[in-house]
């Protein structure tokens, strides 16, 4: 009996072991399956798929404001060069400027052409505020409005020498000389930094200041070309912009 008794002891202290063992492979058994389904990839959501609504109406307005590019602008005008226009031009989709090459009598002439500054009547009046308004009153009426331009960068370079170069701004009919520095070549950067590179091209001596112009102007730098080049830029930055909308709308399609 005790013997019984301490058999069933026995057994009985052994049954929590076996009901915990029992249990934790019922656990383990129903864990596989969770782990198994983590271990697995995922199937693609079609929630996360869809586009926000938010794209489709920038994708939209985007393609309005393409239509209305192509409707409006001149982008497939292609400008007439004038006749004796003593320049190549080299311009490149993408870009928002053009270069100008030449050779004159041994030289070599580049000029970078940016983009223009576009003044309209409506932006002359909305950005002037009140003194300047007061002032236009007291002006007459024969001064000149403001005028849109177009920046050029000009180098003059002859073999291996040094160059010039001229910083100008085009306006129609008229081309102001800003700056004009000598450039070393193959100059390292310490030098630059502390190169002197003259005065204020205005604080010439205007003897002096006639003569640039007129170097510039047999070098082909001559209000002929640059009102061409105005037109030119124009038709240009509607043709980029147009270029880009679309690759604007290329992203937002992906």
């Amino acid at each position: 009996m005790a013997l019984f008794a301490a058999a069933r002891r026995a057994a009985t202290s052994s049954l929590p072991l076996l009901r915990a063992s029992t249990a934790s492979r019922g656990a383990a058994s129903l864990l596989r399956p969770l782990a198994a389904a983590a271990a697995r990839p995922m199937p693609f959501s079609s929630a996360t798929a869809m586009k926000p609504s938010s794209d489709d109406e920038l994708l939209r307005v985007i393609k309005s404001e393409i239509k209305f590019a192509e409707d409006c602008d001149d982008h497939d005008r292609v400008e007439e060069i004038p006749e004796n226009f003593p320049f190549k031009i080299t311009d490149k989709k993408g870009l928002n400027e053009i270069t100008l090459t030449r050779t004159y009598q041994g030289e070599k002439i580049e000029v970078l052409v940016s983009m223009p500054s576009l003044v309209t009547g409506d932006e002359a009046e909305h950005d002037q505020d009140e003194d300047d308004k007061e002032k236009d009153d007291d002006q007459e009426d024969g001064e000149k409005a403001p005028k849109s331009t177009i920046p050029l960068t000009v180098t003059v370079s002859k073999s291996d020498g040094p160059s010039l170069e001229f910083t100008c701004t085009a306006y129609p009919d008229e081309i102001m000389i800003d700056t004009l520095s000598v450039k070393q070549p193959a100059a390292n950067d310490d030098e630059e930094l502390i190169a002197y590179e003259g005065p204020d091209f205005n604080d010439l001596d205007e003897n002096l200041q006639r003569a640039f112009h007129k170097y510039l102007e047999l070098r082909g730098i001559t209000p002929l070309t640059t009102n061409f080049l105005h037109e030119y830029m124009i038709n240009k930055d509607s043709r980029e912009y147009l270029f880009w909308l679309n690759k604007l709308k290329d992203f937002v399609k992906q």
